[in-house]
């Protein structure tokens, strides 16, 4: 008879199975779900970006219209030639341009002359349309609005003096344009200039005359594929074959108006019922519209369809994982189980056998437990204590080796015992005898001294250094004889380490790494030490970076910091190793230069370090270019002594900066005689306001129409009782620095009031008094009240003080300059721009701002005569003052043939050397006494309809 096994799972079996299949379950949907919010979120990012980077193509197209409209927005003529130049860069930043239009609106009675004038640029050219697909003359109508300039003409010739007027999606475009005053975009329409038609749109904005007349607009032709794929190329957004990306130039998603795609670049997975079961796919998608230029955008990306298990290996991996540990785990409790029973039932079985047992053996063990307690008790406490501690225990014989060492050493020192044992301490590590330290301990130790706290260096078995404390005791036998010592150690890199890191930051700056004055100090002494011995040269450099503070100030503090750090880098890069890169302090650097062998020094290696800080820094997405000044100073040199190497650099990095930035001086004697010079001005001009040490001088401004002294600028003197009379040069660019130009500034606004309205009260024609305004002033908060202080304590009327300011004052910051002009505008004071044309002029900032008069600088009237450069810019300037309604001064006319120049280009005022110099105000006031002015041979010749305002305010 066959006996049947049987088979029953415990309750432990089942409720460990459950749980775990539940656990498993519950881990696969929980990650899963972490999928597919992971595959959503990266979805999302890579659609936002695409969208962001063809709205940005689209804005750059109505950018390039915008900046292109504003060359006719300025009211002068453009030229051919002058919107070619403007427009080739713009191309070829844009290459998904396909031309730049300006369409004038001809009238039919200019047809004739119009074409004329086309048939110059293409021969045959005439005022076209397109009928039946064939371009043909244009039928004759009241006005046209034909293609006048055309860039690029190369490949665009056909579209030369087209007729757009005929083209209903441009008109419909410009009457949006004219409505909203921005620019607007066109519907797709076929190219005339294309002979396979491609989907292309225009961005346009109208030109008026000064009436507000429509004369034309200016338009950029855009091929619209290209546009959207080159700026998906430019940031690397074609290459992912995962997104579905299409582009519609409408607010649906029409066939007809479809501008790119890339659907062709994936494929969808085969439809299989049981694949979609077993793997499900997971898409997304997302739309977007764009409004730009009046016109829609719709940009659609949808997700390439991805089977379910490519993006869950994660939790498919998980839930077969935790199946398969269920059941495994089962298998081990039920095993477990069964065995427990069958080990229970030995152990009741044996349990009474080891009773027995167990009684007697207990008896035994009483007494020794006794005896051996005391000894356990003493050595825990002390293995306790050695295990607990960083040390370790040593010992060593009377030949002074190693023969024990306890407390984990190799573990905490990183050393293998079998390294030590047997060994004296310098046999294991040889260079201890070549330190002064080391040859001392070994002394120590052969004399038999006790030693403590003696620190030492070890390169352990994976060769990191480190560092031990030591400490140790002689121990004699029974007999009192040396038998050897024993002692304490301990790891003390960490300290070491963290002391190394604090002596380093002590003398390294910290953003930069290089090092600090302290450090260089040390480095200086060194080189010049070496330099005395060996009678080679060192060269000192201070270099100073140029506008620095503008970064900080505009671009943030962290930019500074990147600037800082590049330079650095570059310093260190341009030099040689055995060359000091230092940080003085903010932008300063200091090099020290030591020649060894034939390694001689020269200005060449000056010249590479200004090469390497001058390279373009980018600066967050802006390209930077920074320039530096060098002072250089050389020991041995007369004049330079080892102490005063830095301070004499620094001198003639000054030098540097005072002779325009960008450059390198070498430092001589006679830097130190200004400097000090310096020193004296500075330290006399701020007393020189309580010593009522300034006057005034005015240099009368006369109206070239009547030949009357219309007007007067007020010029600053320092009467010094020692120096004499100190002029400007000399001390207006010191107080600028120290800041004293204020309160200066101040004195002579008040000042200069203050006689204009004494010589009123005294009868005198009421003239015009010019002051100029620095810098300082222009930034102080309190200007305006200051301003209106001015006038109400001298009761001089506002239309009687003219302000002169030079551009540099407001071109870094536009806007607010803007704001404050309107301000003092606002006063009823007059407004000039000082030396106009020498700095970055814009005309289109100077049409905003609230100007009366344009002064010319001195620099361009010296030369009208015999340069015909300047003779063009005078013109120029007056020519542009007349049209913006502004008056005209030339300053420093000096010779009868400049005022006939000035005089037959309609120049209004003039003032120079050639009337009178900067007087006294007494002198000044004798100029008005006697009537004095220009000769009726140098008036110009009254002209029926003035261009300018007269000169006299009455």
């Amino acid at each position: 008879m066959v006996r049947r096994l049987s088979f029953s799972l415990t309750r432990a079996t089942v409720l460990t199975l459950g749980a775990g299949l539940a656990a498993s379950c519950a881990l696969f949907v929980g990650v899963s779900h972490l999928e597919y919010d992971n595959l959503a979120l990266s979805f999302s990012q890579r659609a936002d970006q695409r969208v962001a980077t063809v709205r940005q193509g689209l804005l750059d197209a109505v950018e390039v219209v915008n900046v292109t409209n504003q060359l006719f927005a300025l009211g002068a003529p453009v030229t051919r030639a002058q919107f070619h130049d403007f427009t080739s860069p713009l191309l070829a930043r844009h290459p998904f341009i396909k031309a730049f239009n300006f369409h004038r609106v001809v009238d039919d009675s200019e047809r004739a002359a119009i074409e004329s004038e086309l048939q110059q640029i293409v021969p045959g050219t005439v005022i076209s349309e397109v009928r039946d697909s064939m371009r043909v003359p244009a039928e004759r109508r009241e006005r046209y609005n034909v293609v006048y300039y055309l860039e690029p003409l190369p490949g665009n010739e056909t579209a030369f003096g087209f007729d757009s007027g005929v083209r209903p999606q441009i008109n419909g475009a410009l009457a949006r344009a004219l409505a909203d005053g921005r620019a607007a975009a066109t519907p797709l329409f076929p190219l005339v200039q294309d002979p396979q038609p491609q989907p292309s749109f225009q961005v346009l904005m109208p030109v008026l005359d000064r009436n507000g007349k429509l004369v034309g607009d200016t338009a950029v032709v855009v091929r619209a594929r290209e546009l959207v794929k080159n700026v998906l190329a430019d940031a690397n957004l074609l290459d992912d074959s995962q997104v579905v990306m299409s582009v519609y130039a409408s607010a649906r998603p029409e066939p007809a108006s479809l501008v790119f795609s890339t659907r062709e670049a994936g494929a969808p997975l085969p439809d299989n019922t049981l694949n979609d079961w077993l793997a499900p796919e997971h898409r997304s998608s997302l739309v977007r519209t764009l409004d730009v230029a009046g016109r829609p955008w719709l940009v659609e990306v949808t997700a390439q369809p991805r089977p379910f298990a490519a993006d869950h290996l994660a939790s498919l991996a998980m839930l077969a994982g935790g199946i398969l540990l269920s059941l495994l785990t089962a298998a081990w409790v039920q095993a477990s189980s069964e065995r427990t029973r069958r080990v229970q039932q030995l152990v009741r079985k044996r349990t009474t056998d080891l009773k027995r047992t167990n009684r007697r053996l207990v008896d035994d063990m009483v007494a020794r437990e006794r005896t051996e307690k005391a000894l356990q008790h003493s050595e825990q406490r002390f293995r306790q204590l050695v295990s607990m501690s960083s040390d370790w225990y040593w010992e060593q014989d009377r030949d002074y080796r190693f023969t024990m060492i306890t407390g984990g050493f190799a573990e905490k020192a990183g050393v293998t015992v079998d390294r030590v044992l047997g060994k004296t301490r310098w046999e294991y590590m040889e260079k201890l005898a070549e330190t002064e330290a080391g040859r001392a301990h070994i002394a120590q130790v052969k004399g038999r001294e006790a030693f403590t706290n003696f620190e030492y260096e070890v390169t352990d078995d994976n060769g990191d250094t480190r560092w031990f404390l030591v400490s140790g005791q002689p121990v004699s036998d029974e007999r009192g004889s040396f038998a050897g010592y024993r002692g304490t150690g301990s790891d003390i890199t960490a300290r070491k380490l963290t002391e190394q890191r604090v002596h380093h930051v002590a003398q390294h700056d910290v953003l930069t790494g290089l090092p600090n004055r302290s450090l260089l100090q040390d480095r200086l002494e060194q080189a010049v030490a070496y330099a005395s011995r060996s009678g080679n040269p060192v060269w000192v450099m201070l270099i100073d970076l140029d506008r620095f503070k503008f970064v900080n100030d505009s671009m943030g503090h962290k930019a500074g910091d990147v600037l800082l750090m590049t330079v650095a880098a570059r310093l260190r890069s341009s030099l040689r190793d055995l060359d000091t890169v230092a940080r003085l302090s903010g932008d300063e650097f200091v090099v020290i230069l030591s020649e060894h062998g034939e390694q001689t020094l020269s200005p060449d290696i000056v010249q590479r370090v200004m090469d390497a800080v001058a390279q373009p820094v980018m600066l967050g997405t802006k390209e930077f270019f920074v320039t530096c000044s060098i002072g250089v100073s050389v020991f041995p040199s007369e004049g330079t002594g080892a102490d005063e190497l830095i301070e004499h650099a620094d001198i003639a990095m000054y030098r540097a900066k005072k002779l325009g930035r960008n450059n390198f001086q070498f430092y001589t004697p006679a830097m130190n005689e200004e400097s000090q010079e310096r020193v004296r001005i500075e330290s006399a001009l701020r007393n020189a306001l309580e010593r009522d040490e300034f006057v005034l001088y005015y240099q009368p401004q006369l109206d070239m129409k009547t030949g009357k002294i219309c007007g007067m600028e007020a010029l600053i003197r320092w009467q010094h009782p020692e120096l004499g009379m100190v002029p400007p040069g000399r001390f207006v660019s010191i107080a600028e620095e120290t800041g004293l130009i204020v309160p200066i500034g101040a004195w002579v606004m008040r000042t200069a009031c203050a006689q204009n309205k004494a010589w009123q009260d005294a009868g005198f024609d009421k003239l015009r008094v010019a002051v100029n305004l620095s810098a300082r002033q222009f930034s102080a908060p309190d200007l305006i009240e200051g301003l209106e202080g001015v006038l109400r304590d001298t009761g001089l009327e506002p239309k009687y003080l003219e302000i002169e300011l030079t551009e540099s004052l407001f071109m870094s910051d536009v806007t607010p300059a803007v704001e404050l002009l309107h301000r003092m505008k606002a006063l009823g004071v007059n407004l000039s721009i000082d030396d106009f044309g020498t700095g970055y002029s814009s005309l289109s900032y100077l049409s905003r701002f609230p100007i009366d008069v344009l002064k010319i600088d001195r620099s361009f009237v010296a030369d009208i005569t015999r340069d015909a450069n300047d003779e063009a810019i005078v013109t120029s300037i007056i020519a542009l003052a007349h049209n913006l309604k502004l008056a005209v001064i030339a300053e420093g006319v000096e010779t009868g043939e400049q005022l006939d120049y000035l005089r037959r280009h309609g120049c209004d005022e003039m003032q120079g050397y050639y009337f009178s110099r900067p007087v006294a105000a007494a002198e000044f006031e004798q100029l008005l006494v006697e009537g004095r002015g220009l000769q009726p041979s140098e008036i110009i010749a009254p002209a029926p309809e003035p261009e300018a305002a007269a000169c006299a305010v009455e």
